[in-house]
């Protein structure tokens, strides 16, 4: 096999949309900067004043794409005309996550499970409000479009062939991540009718940033070549279960020997709970980064295995932090059940970090661990219990980020986040703006 030809070099933009610039191979090998951009056309990046903007390589990310013969990737770091950093590139706010960590005497390990839909068809119509807005997916395992067998809602957790139509996909999916220097260490039908979870290989923020744009570009592209459509929306179907992006995090010291959640007794040491303690205190403003689009509180509503209430405990995916059990010591961890695949994951996993850390630095206490079903206690029990609950939509979320953001700010650029609170009030407001086929139902009687 020849060298490298033409490369594709990718980075993402403020709202985590993946873009990229392809360039000869020979490029690399002479400039620093063999790509450059126009911040201005960049969702979240720069005004159109002060535009340029240039790409460098991070060459060891280096791999020829599984399925375009001839192209290969690279991912790329975001800097301006002056040769420093730009700021708002979310990669950016990784690497400086890890540098902080390091001056604390940490390393974080991290992992994620995505979770997502794969359908046969989806069509949207919003062009022409005059004849009505809406969407429709069809996919071969639901009862109207299967020749054959179906899976019914919610009762579709580890199907296998012939119930499983997504089996192909996923075998194709883990050998594409492996030759693109990833990872899926677990993956499967998930409990929603065309829905697939792949647990990713744990590393470090930016690796798992890294790991998650390129999994999710993978998907996208290997769904493309079944004739799928790759959703990652959290809640593309009402009724059934939505989609997740878990994040699983522990630290340890520099020399990574010694996990440092796991306490003498083999239990949870009391840094890992003031890391939890720290999650559950920012948890509502947290909501704005780890579950950033409208469609996010369609997810967190009680009874679909999405928490949203800031409680943790051992083994319990009713609330928002759970200890899952390991096989060994050297996996125990956290995870958090929050953020969904719509998130920047590069802002979401140095977002879910930085809250922990705030606990562990002001020593707080998560209380003790509750191991019933969350979903059971009444509204009286829940303020009994002092439980808050996550926001109910996303403006919600962005005003608990406006008041309660001090604790990102050893990391994240205070321009940066401004500048990700106004893109995603805009968001709001398109939606919040259009009518829902819904209000029809309920309304047009009234």
């Amino acid at each position: 096999m020849g060298g490298p030809g033409l490369v594709q070099i990718h980075y993402t933009d403020l709202a985590g949309f993946l873009r990229g610039v392809e360039v000869p191979y020979e490029s690399l090998e002479k400039n620093r900067f063999p790509g450059a951009l126009d911040g201005s056309s960049v969702y979240g990046f720069s005004d159109i004043e002060r535009s340029d903007l240039l790409l460098e390589p991070v060459m060891e990310t280096l791999k020829e794409v599984p399925w375009r013969k001839g192209l290969w990737r690279v991912i790329g770091r975001v800097y301006t005309p002056d040769g420093s950093r730009f700021k708002r590139d979310p990669r950016f706010v990784a690497e400086t996550l890890t540098s902080y960590l390091s001056e604390l005497g940490f390393k974080a390990i991290m992992g994620a499970e995505l979770e997502f839909f794969l359908f046969k068809a989806v069509k949207i119509e919003v062009s022409n409000p005059h004849i009505g807005l809406g969407y429709k997916l069809k996919s071969l395992e639901y009862p109207m479009y299967s020749n054959s067998y179906f899976n019914p809602t919610k009762r579709a957790y580890h199907v296998i062939e012939p119930l499983d139509t997504l089996s192909s996909f996923r075998i194709e999916l883990s050998r594409a991540l492996s030759a693109l220097g990833y990872g899926s260490d677990v993956s499967h039908h998930e409990v929603a009718v065309s829905q697939v979870e792949t647990s990713l290989s744990a590393g470090d923020p930016v690796y798992v940033g890294d790991e998650v744009i390129t999994a999710k570009w993978a998907i996208r592209n290997i769904a493309r070549l079944h004739d799928l459509v790759a959703v990652f929306m959290p809640k593309p179907v009402f009724g059934d279960n939505g989609s997740g992006l878990h994040l699983h995090v522990s630290l340890w010291d520099l020399s990574m020997k010694s996990n440092l959640f796991i306490g003498d007794d083999g239990g949870l040491s009391e840094l890992a709970r003031n890391f939890i303690a720290g999650v559950l205190d920012h948890a509502r403003s947290l909501s704005a980064i780890v579950a950033p689009t409208t469609n996010s509180y369609r997810r967190l509503v009680p009874g679909y295995e999405a928490p949203v209430y800031c409680a943790w405990g051992h083994y319990n995916r009713s609330t928002i932090i759970r200890i899952p059990a390991v096989s060994e010591p050297r996996k125990f961890r956290i995870e958090f059940r929050a953020p969904d695949p719509t998130a920047n994951p590069y802002l979401a996993v140095v977002a879910t970090v930085m809250a922990g850390l705030d606990g562990i630095k002001r020593k707080l206490d998560p209380g003790d661990p509750f191991e019933g079903n969350v979903y059971r206690l009444s509204k009286e029990d829940l303020r009994r219990l002092g439980v808050k609950t996550l926001p109910s939509s996303l403006d919600e979320a962005l005003d608990e980020l406006e008041s309660d953001m001090e604790y990102l700010k050893p990391v994240f650029p205070r321009d940066l986040i401004e500048a990700y609170i106004e893109l995603k009030r805009v968001e709001s407001r398109e939606v919040n703006m259009r009518p829902h086929p819904y209000e029809f139902y309920m309304y047009l009687g009234l």
